[in-house]
């Protein structure tokens, strides 16, 4: 398979890194490809967090994933904090980073989580700014991620894989296309997934997030706290035979089991890594 981002290496199967499990990582650093960092935990490392960052990077390729850089926003970005995640790109000299398709900040005022963006022509023109103006300060490939939405914002132009097209479209970017929050949209709000994977810009997709949620009721919550569960093992296979992927990351967060278990969801993704590679 080939894609638009064939100069990016093919990374293979890793996880985001937690610090509980570090020691584990190390033990068993030969199943782990690569790490995913999220840049946020390493903003205001201090003299530990600058050995723990330079350790890891000697050990492993590492993925800097951002959460609060509000590419949607559009007031534009913070110069202050993309410089700081300036920094930790140039410190560990990634073949790419990521940030989400959203926003956290809106009229100066800090909204606390990932917020969806209409899917509009006008949020895409305030995206492909925001990501022109981050490119300045980062000379290194960004991947945009798809995230959950509790409710589908009003005004739409285009459904949610039109708008992932056209975001790749304007900006060049390739997608970090989490295979659990497409999942868990098509769930809440009623759509096939597999249709929507037949509409994405499947030669973008560089990078794939899988894990497990739970449920609130009649929803289904994107928590990272639990095991992966079978459609989305499904969806990510799917995924990996159609699109040129260069890697997988196992995101868990949340009620963080034994490294044993986490070693087996990643034995897991291999094993669907390479047979769908033979």
């Amino acid at each position: 398979m080939t894609g638009r981002f064939d100069d990016i290496p093919r990374l293979g199967v890793g996880v985001g890194f937690r610090a509980p499990f570090k020691t584990d990582l190390f033990v068993h650093r030969r199943q782990v490809d690569f790490l995913e960092i999220t840049v946020d935990h390493f903003l205001d490392r201090g003299p530990d967090g600058d050995e723990e960052l330079q350790l890891l990077a000697d050990h492993f390729t590492l993925i800097p994933h951002g959460l609060d850089l509000s590419l949607g926003s559009a007031e534009g970005l913070s110069e202050r904090y993309l410089e700081r995640i300036a920094t930790i790109v140039e410190a560990v000299r990634p073949p790419y980073w990521s940030e989400h398709i959203a926003f956290t900040r809106a009229g100066g005022i800090e909204i606390g989580h990932l917020s969806p963006l209409p899917f509009t022509y006008e949020a895409i023109d305030v995206l492909a700014k925001n990501v022109d103006f981050a490119r300045r300060s980062i000379d290194v490939p960004l991947i945009l991620e798809n995230i959950t939405y509790a409710v589908q914002m009003p005004g739409a132009e285009m459904s949610e894989a039109e708008f992932l097209q056209e975001i790749v479209e304007r900006t060049g970017c390739g997608l970090l296309l989490d295979v659990t929050n497409l999942y868990t949209n098509a769930v809440n709000h009623r759509f096939d997934a597999n249709e929507m994977i037949d509409a994405l810009p499947l030669d973008a997709i560089v990078q794939l997030h899988f894990v497990g949620g739970r449920w609130e009721g009649d929803t289904l919550i994107d928590s990272h706290s639990s095991a992966t569960p079978p459609q989305v093992w499904a969806l990510l296979e799917t995924i990996l035979r159609r699109a040129p992927v260069k890697g997988v990351i196992l995101e868990r967060d949340e009620n963080i089991p034994p490294f044993a278990e986490i070693l087996d969801e990643l034995r897991k993704a291999r094993s669907i890594w390479d047979k769908v590679s033979a």
